[in-house]
């Protein structure tokens, strides 16, 4: 049972993966793209984890560890590409081409 409980959290931790990926042939703003990319991945990565947990239990403090890693790193670079976007936009009207 464990051994089922393990696969199924892998499997779909690695349809998560391909459910983010999919979303890159859109005609959304690529904005959005790295969002729903990034969250699938997060979500898909740490149900993987997860499963290896399930499967493997005297690795938890390396795999609590995997966890909180992915949830915290992946969540920053969502943050600072946020904010490097939002910097982009705004030194763009401050100076408008006339200007130059």
């Amino acid at each position: 049972m464990i051994d089922v409980l393990s696969y199924l959290f892998i499997c779909v931790g690695i349809v998560f993966w391909y459910w983010g990926t999919s979303h890159l042939l859109g005609k959304r703003s690529v904005l959005f793209k790295l969002h729903s990319l990034s969250v699938a991945d997060t979500l898909g990565s740490m149900l993987i984890v997860v499963g290896l947990l399930i499967k493997i239990p005297s690795r938890w403090p390396l795999l609590t560890l995997a966890i909180i890693s992915l949830a915290i790193w992946n969540t920053m670079l969502g943050y600072v590409l946020a904010h490097c976007s939002n910097e982009e936009e705004e030194n763009q009207t401050e100076f408008p081409p006339e200007a130059l």
